[in-house]
């Protein structure tokens, strides 16, 4: 068989920290994503079995209100909810085809959010019950991790400043030493590859500044998700959007931050799911068995509705 692969509650609060807010209910953007995925292949394929991750989630910050996944050639699927909450559309073809097309196509209500939480300290972070409930988020993974002389050169530059804040300076000190250049890696390209070639695309930079936040003793998670490109979108203009990711880290509730564009999570973001890594989240994955693939292209198309 071969492969084809396109690119929890908090625990109670204990102590004291600093307070953040209710931000202002600013813009809600609603966006139309379509995410459409077509693999070839050099004959016909007899069976495959495949995932799609492309249902956006409801939360606080942004609602779905409509959401579907189709496929050609026609097949049954299901969904349900994996071990980090993603919503999974599950399918597999037992006739052969030659051509397999994915399309997810979701309607968005977004913002930014809403949430306030209190801002814990160093302390709070390193106390049992924080280490056992966010484990998971805590380790290095083969795609996320970052060698100690990195790790220590970060130290030298945040020091002593609380979570919050270093939170934010970690993913400007992944930005400043790591270029955004498309193509420049592939989906398994590691963090410290990307660290070493200076250049990457949104997934490299995620991973890098997810595998610092976890050396550093910030809970976090990557976040797949889809970007509009414009930051003063035309209402019913379609334009080439896509794929994107960004980071999470945890000081005592859940802070986003997009370290590619350095910007915090807002309007423009449609979040998909949360892992560990990217091969926790993959918009698309599945085996074969048959001739080889011949490639597969991926086109995002994103309308801002309103």
């Amino acid at each position: 068989m071969r492969q084809a692969q396109t690119q929890g509650q908090a625990p109670p609060r204990a102590g004291h920290g600093e307070r953040r807010g209710p931000r202002p209910p600013g813009d809600r953007w609603r966006l139309q994503v379509v995410h459409r995925t077509r693999f070839r292949y050099g004959g016909p394929v007899r069976s495959s079995y495949n995932e799609a991750r492309l249902t956006p989630e409801s939360s606080a910050r942004q609602t779905t209100l409509r959401s579907r996944v189709e496929i050609e050639p026609a097949a049954t699927a299901f969904a349900y909810r994996d071990y980090w909450g993603s919503t999974v559309t599950a399918f597999d073809l037992h006739t052969p085809h030659t051509e397999l097309v994915v399309t997810g196509t979701s309607v968005v209500e977004a913002g930014a959010d809403p949430e306030e939480h209190e801002h814990v300290g160093w302390g709070r972070l390193r106390a049992p019950v924080v280490r056992d409930r966010f484990g998971e988020l805590l380790g290095p993974t083969p795609l996320t991790r970052m060698d100690d002389e990195v790790v220590e050169r970060l130290r030298a530059a945040t020091g002593d400043a609380p979570p919050h804040e270093t939170g934010a300076a970690v993913c400007r000190f992944v930005r400043e030493h790591i270029g955004y250049l498309s193509g420049a890696t592939s989906v398994k390209t590691n963090a410290m590859q990307a660290w070493a070639a200076g250049k990457g695309v949104c997934q490299d930079i995620s991973h890098v500044t997810v595998g610092l936040l976890r050396a550093l003793g910030l809970p976090a998670r990557y976040v797949s998700g889809y970007l509009h490109p414009e930051r003063e979108a035309g209402v019913g203009h379609t334009v080439t959007g896509e794929s994107h990711a960004w980071v999470e880290w945890w000081d005592g509730g859940w802070c986003g931050f997009d370290p590619t564009n350095s910007v915090e999570i807002g309007p423009r973001h449609v979040t998909l799911g949360r892992g560990r890594d990217y091969s926790d989240v993959p918009p698309f994955k599945g085996i074969f068995s048959g001739p080889g693939s011949e490639g597969h292209t991926v086109t995002v198309e994103v309308t801002r509705l309103a």
